[in-house]
């Protein structure tokens, strides 16, 4: 009889949080943000990449372009990366001689533009109402898209060396040959590892207010488990019913990658939905308790 009690309470609970959840997301223009997110994030891309390109260049990095589009874009689907990651590829293999000016500068600045719209729907989704003033939230950004920077340069150098590195070891140690296809896992888990990271980044040090791991951590599981099923089933619609190229010819492929990013970018939003509704819960639990 208690376990049944127990089950019902649980079942209770998990209901209450998901319709506080999806409700303030569909109520507070969750949809409306997710676009939004999904068109910073495209229009942010670009700069970036210039920005971290030009500054990995200047850093003695030469090699960076090849190996960041692919790390980028590792965690997305091939039918949705590939044509992106070609065009990335064209715009980095321009040489730049104005490395650290105006111009790279300006493209740090719209690079984080992307930073503040995570922000923007950050702090709608936990409810909270921003006091820093603008200046100390865009030198934030900024450091964000300096750290991510920074960050792509020491993996790519990683991933650049490591092959040379196991290559050397190899024909010095021949027992280590068959752990060597191993090596091309790198790239995943890596990527997987950053954007772990990223996630939880985002989440503690971007909205406003104080969260602590453990209060971020089950909408940063339903967001890797979201964007896992997500981009497989958006993957699979696109391989077998997809007509973008013939709706939208040669912009088919900046359209499916829009696309896929308001997916990722409605989910992301969920997530913090979810711990703000846990939060609440809780909160409204121990306030009743100490009644």
């Amino acid at each position: 009889m208690e376990q049944g009690r127990k089950g019902g309470s649980t079942l209770d609970a998990l209901r209450r949080i998901l319709g506080d959840a999806f409700g303030h997301f569909n109520n507070d223009d969750g949809w409306a943000m997710a676009s939004h997110l999904a068109i910073s994030a495209i229009m942010a891309l670009f700069p970036f990449l210039i920005f971290a390109t030009a500054l990995a260049s200047y850093l003695g990095a030469d090699r960076y372009a090849e190996t960041v589009v692919d790390l980028i874009f590792q965690t997305w689907p091939d039918v949705v990366a590939e044509p992106i990651a070609r065009e990335v590829h064209n715009v980095l293999g321009v040489r730049r001689g104005d490395v650290l000016t105006f111009g790279v500068l300006v493209a740090a600045f719209f690079a984080s533009n992307g930073v503040e719209a995570l922000r923007t729907s950050l702090n709608r989704a936990y409810r909270m109402t921003e006091r820093r003033s603008m200046i100390r939230l865009r030198f934030q950004s900024l450091g964000f898209v300096l750290v991510a920077t920074l960050g792509f340069t020491a993996v790519s150098l990683l991933l650049v060396v490591a092959p040379v590195a196991a290559g050397i070891a190899v024909s010095y140690l021949d027992w280590l040959r068959p752990y060597m296809g191993k090596i091309t896992l790198w790239r995943y888990v890596i990527a997987i590892t950053i954007l772990v990271l990223s996630l939880f980044a985002v989440h503690l040090w971007l909205p406003a207010g104080k969260r602590t791991v453990m209060e971020i951590l089950p909408g940063l599981l339903f967001t890797l488990v979201g964007w896992l099923i997500g981009s497989s089933l958006f993957a699979a619609y696109l391989s077998r019913f997809s007509s973008y190229a013939s709706t939208y010819a040669g912009l088919a492929s900046i359209m499916i990658a829009v696309v896929f990013l308001y997916i990722v970018s409605a989910i992301f939003i969920l997530g913090a939905e979810i711990n703000a509704a846990i939060m609440r819960y809780r909160n409204i639990a121990a306030r009743r308790g100490l009644r």
